[in-house]
């Protein structure tokens, strides 16, 4: 199981600074993100986002106190402008990323503090805040292969809706799952087999397509599913400059899956099986 190391997407101490635009016909105002219905289709086209008005009324609030001075704040789903701002005729105009609305108390003062002062300890924590919520930053690349989920004995459209829903509450929504492209072992051979990966960049899971047999239980597909979406859920971690996809808490979140054990138990005694298909 392999996967793409997440993207950066914050420069410490960037101060870029741009007009905030209006916000798409899709996007969809609330007075409350946990209780308000949501309707089941959106437009085809333009950003397809909650905001919850209360939450960016608040921190228009906060940011107006701060300046004392007008702001206006948008609110958007952007891949590489986390924060940006700037002043125009007496008024502060910022656009944030929507994931700032349900941020901690210390997040959004740091948030508060850096665009008004530009502060460099506010950037660290501004940093390390977006770096662990870069999940909910939307795909910077769109998948445009075949999606393919149904296989002759495992439907994983089926499986990764189970593990969503029994695991992450149904909040991986926006991940999509293929099956693989078959490839055939050099000589009959392989060393190695990568039986599912997760591209952060495209928000997809790749299964290997030697998985879809009899004989390979569902609770083994399930985990690999599993696994590959703990990596859209946690993200890695940098240890001596390098990203360390399976952290301690990846691992202990991982355990988490109900037939863990007997999981990694099946790949143990079935790995040369799979190595020679």
């Amino acid at each position: 199981m392999t996967h793409q190391a997440p993207l950066q997407w914050f420069e410490r101490g960037n101060r870029r600074r741009s007009v905030a635009p209006r916000l798409g016909s899709a996007a969809l105002r609330i007075p409350d993100a946990h209780f308000a219905d949501r309707p089941d289709e959106f437009r085809a086209s333009g950003p397809q986002i909650f905001i919850h008005e209360g939450a960016r009324q608040a921190l228009e609030r906060r940011l107006a106190a701060a300046f004392a001075a007008p702001v206006q704040l948008a609110v958007t789903d952007n891949r590489r402008n986390m924060i940006t701002h700037k002043r125009v005729r007496g008024v502060q105009r910022v656009r944030v990323h929507m994931m700032f609305l349900d941020a901690p108390d210390r997040v959004l003062e740091a948030l508060v503090w850096f665009i008004v002062r530009s502060d460099r300890e506010s950037s660290q924590i501004l940093g390390d805040y977006i770096d662990s919520n870069n999940h909910r930053i939307r795909p910077s690349e769109a998948y445009r292969g075949r999606i393919r989920t149904k296989g002759k004995h495992h439907d994983i459209a089926l499986v990764m809706r189970s593990v969503d829903e029994t695991y992450f509450g149904a909040s991986s929504g926006d991940v999509l799952v293929t099956w693989g492209r078959r490839t055939r072992p050099r000589n009959g051979k392989r060393s190695t087999i990568q039986l599912g990966s997760y591209s952060a960049t495209e928000l997809l899971v790749r299964v290997h397509p030697t998985l879809d047999r009899k004989w390979v239980p569902r609770y083994f597909v399930s985990y690999i599913i599993f696994h590959e979406l703990l990596h859209h859920v946690v993200p890695a971690v940098r240890v001596g400059g390098r990203a360390l996809m399976h952290s301690p808490e990846f691992q202990r979140r991982e355990r988490e899956f109900r037939h863990y054990e007997r999981a990694i138990a099946w790949e143990r005694a079935n790995l040369g099986r799979l190595l020679r298909l």
